[in-house]
């Protein structure tokens, strides 16, 4: 198992930028791939983007493909979510997530931080 925890969240205007942190504990954090997921009010979770535990391998979700930049550092036990041209329909709750294989489903990921929240004002 390894425990993550989220930090970074906060209220921004549309436009603006925010930078997600996933700290990890417990084991070697190169080991894991790592990924973002999002929840909204009243919506089920989604998939934001995902990257393997040596960052060769990157994925997003088409809705913030261009916008949204993930990306880890293994010294650090740490990932990231950099996120640009915020919009309103980008608030949620954010989760990182990680498991020992790489994969875009929220279902395969056996450990999640406790979310932090993005608010994105018009």
């Amino acid at each position: 198992q390894v425990q993550l925890a989220e930090s970074g969240g906060g209220v921004v205007q549309a436009g603006g930028s925010l930078r997600l942190s996933c700290a990890a504990s417990g084991r070697t954090f190169s080991n894991y791939a790592m990924a973002w997921f999002r929840q909204a009010p009243g919506k089920q979770r989604e998939f934001v983007a995902a990257i393997s535990g040596g960052s060769g391998r990157l994925f997003y979700a088409d809705s913030v493909k261009g916008r949204f930049t993930i990306s880890r550092d293994n010294a650090k036990s740490t990932g990231y979510l950099q996120m640009n041209s915020l919009k309103p329909e980008d608030t949620a709750v954010y989760y990182c997530a990680a498991n020992n294989f790489l994969s875009t489903t929220s279902g395969e990921y056996p450990n999640w931080g406790q979310g932090t929240q993005v608010t994105v004002s018009s």
